[in-house]
């Protein structure tokens, strides 16, 4: 039987990035997944606090080149790999030097949120689909966690519906006790206009905050699974809302095996008991 394969992106991935909740359980499922047999690729951004000369990242010529336009400017898109050695996986770094060069991630030296956090993820997103058809590799679910990636499922199922490439994939999210104060630009529907995305689409995101974001990927999703033991009041409820597949949030020992699990279930997979 042909292995499986999943796409995992995340903000954050171990060990390039200070631990956090995101950044351990992104790499630990990943690799678990990896390990159950299923084929597996990790995307994350390349924020500029990465040591690359430590962590030995180098460009994928083959894969760079492309332009990406976001909100009617062109921005280039680099592709860098580097491994994760004793955990046999590759991890592919989305990079651009206007949106990641910069010496933080999410937040700036005075711990305030960036501007255009909101183009870094739309930038992001577009970037894994783009890089992930370039590579010729047709992944049964995209799995997403953080919110970086909340707009993954939108792009996956609006942008990208008709292309063959992601005919048959299947996109999950992961929701987390992790969020962001600042509202997104006011611009941020115009951008999505710009996208491609319809009138209707795009109403649904005038008050672009951490909560509606998050409410509105879950009509967007063909899974959702819980990743942190709390949940605020407001995404708890998005979550028992949604239209989908569920999983609730699993013990760290088990994770792994329900996760796996859960993922053949979303793709139509019959599990064995």
């Amino acid at each position: 039987m042909e292995k499986k394969k999943i796409l995992f992106i995340s903000q954050e991935v171990s060990p390039f990035l200070p631990k956090s909740e995101v950044c351990l359980s992104a790499r630990g499922i990943a690799q678990g997944i990896q390990e159950s047999g299923k084929e597996i690729r990790v995307f994350m951004p390349r924020f500029g606090v990465i040591n690359e000369r430590r962590h030995q990242l180098h460009e994928v010529i083959r894969l760079s080149g492309m332009n990406l336009i976001i909100d009617d400017t062109d921005h280039p898109l680099i592709i860098k790999v580097a491994s994760i050695s004793q955990a046999r996986m590759q991890v592919y770094f989305i990079d651009n030097d206007e949106y990641f060069k910069r010496k933080s991630t999410i937040l700036d030296e005075k711990e305030v949120e960036h501007a255009d956090n909101d183009e870094r993820s739309m930038f992001f997103c577009r970037g894994v689909l783009e890089t992930v058809k370039k590579l010729g590799w047709q992944p049964d679910v995209i799995h997403c966690s953080g919110w970086m990636t909340a707009l993954m499922p939108m792009y996956l199922k609006e942008i990208y519906k008709d292309d063959p490439h992601f005919a048959n994939t299947k996109v999950v999210y992961n929701l987390y006790n992790d969020s962001f104060n600042n509202n997104w630009d006011k611009r941020f529907p115009e951008k999505l206009k710009f996208d491609g995305f319809s009138d209707e689409i795009v109403k649904e995101f005038e008050n672009a905050n951490y909560n509606s974001i998050t409410e509105n990927v879950t009509k967007y999703v063909d899974g959702l699974i819980v990743s942190s033991e709390e949940l605020t009041t407001e995404v708890r409820k998005a979550f028992d809302d949604a239209d989908c597949d569920k999983l609730d949030f699993v013990a760290e020992e088990h994770q792994v095996k329900e996760i796996s699990e859960f993922l053949d279930k979303v793709i139509g997979t019959e599990v064995l008991s």
